[in-house]
This record gives C-alpha cells, sequence and structure tokens, in this order.
C-alpha cells in the first residue's frame, strides 16, 4: 500500500433523507457537517460503527476487520487532531456499470494538524455517496 491510504467507511447520515430533487441540491454545509461528524468518530475510536452503517459497495469491498485496523493503523503514528478546518467540497457523478458504486458523490476535504505531526497538516478527504435508497450515506475517507 503507498503513502495515501485509501480507507472505505460507510455511516448513515442522520439528516440524508432527500428527495431526487433535493439530492442534487444538497448543501455543501450539511455535507461539510456530516463529514466531521464521521471524522470525529474515526478520532473516537468507533470506526466498527462507521463500517457497519457502510453503503452496500463499501462494505463489499472492505471486511470490518480490514476497515478498522487500516484506521487504527494510519491514525496511531500521527496522535490526536489538534486542528481540523474543512477546505474543499466537491461533487461528481460517475458512471460506473456496477450499479452499486455508480452515481453521484460528494467529497469534503479537510485540512488538519495532529500532535505528533507538528511541522505540517494532512488532508483527510471524507467521501459521500447517494444510495440507491435516496439516502447520502459514508462511503470513504483518505488520509494523505
Amino acid at each position: 500500500m503507498n503513502s495515501m491510504i485509501r480507507l472505505l467507511l460507510a455511516a448513515t447520515l442522520f439528516w440524508s433523507w432527500f428527495s431526487p430533487a433535493a439530492a442534487q441540491e444538497v448543501e455543501a454545509s450539511d455535507m461539510v457537517r456530516g463529514g466531521m461528524l464521521a471524522i470525529q468518530m474515526i478520532d473516537q475510536g468507533k470506526a466498527g460503527e462507521l463500517w457497519d452503517g457502510a453503503t452496500p459497495a463499501t462494505r463489499k469491498r472492505v471486511t470490518r476487520a480490514d476497515f478498522t485496523g487500516q484506521v487504527a493503523r494510519s491514525r496511531a503514528p500521527i496522535g490526536a487532531p489538534q486542528m481540523r478546518t474543512w477546505v474543499a467540497v466537491n461533487r461528481q457523478v460517475v458512471a460506473d456499470p456496477d450499479g452499486e458504486t455508480a452515481g453521484q458523490y460528494v467529497s469534503v476535504e479537510y485540512e488538519t494538524r495532529f500532535t505528533n505531526k507538528p511541522d505540517g497538516t494532512l488532508r483527510e478527504l471524507v467521501s459521500f455517496h447517494l444510495d440507491s435508497d435516496r439516502v447520502w450515506r459514508f462511503s470513504g475517507y483518505v488520509l494523505k
């Protein structure tokens, strides 16, 4: 695995039931808040709970044990977050023959300073997917 560790996560967002029209018009601020909630679960050692709410495509790609292990291995050396600021929200539509991975995605990027990395910041990317039941669910986390 290269220096950019891709972790797939999943958690249902509490505010995420949208009609089809509203799904395309989801507020960036809602996604920023949802991303922060997901990252805070990682901070609190609740990666397994994130996986439990995974999109079907995410749960197919990584087991719960692998996911929680990847999160623990990537986060342990850098320590606790000291400062986290969102820096970007991106929307993307993915055309994929696999119906579970195709569709709308929103990614939120945060710049984060950790206790064991005082000389710089890392980027955390949190992704959400609009599932076929029209619920936005947490679908990915990348620490780079």
